[in-house]
């Protein structure tokens, strides 16, 4: 079995106008990603944040299927 899951944080915030992804940070669990990405929104103060897993499978070449885990604030529509 090849397939790999990450759990992904990436903050957001505005910039001309607009809400843009900051760099992700990665997590060990979903449970994490869960929390660092609400301690970012409210505590941090970014526009939002959003907590994914991201799975990728070599073996049958299925490549970053990604899966919202939540979603806090503001982000781009393309989470």
């Amino acid at each position: 079995m090849t397939e790999v899951t990450q759990f992904m944080v990436v903050p957001c915030d505005y910039a001309d106008g607009e809400i843009v992804a900051g760099d992700p940070i990665c997590c060990a669990n979903p449970a994490e990603a869960i929390q660092r990405a609400q301690g970012l929104w409210k505590t941090f103060g970014h526009a939002g944040a959003v907590a994914f897993s991201r799975t990728s499978d070599f073996e049958i070449g299925m490549y970053n299927v990604r899966r919202v885990l939540r979603r806090f604030g503001q982000v781009p529509s393309e989470y």
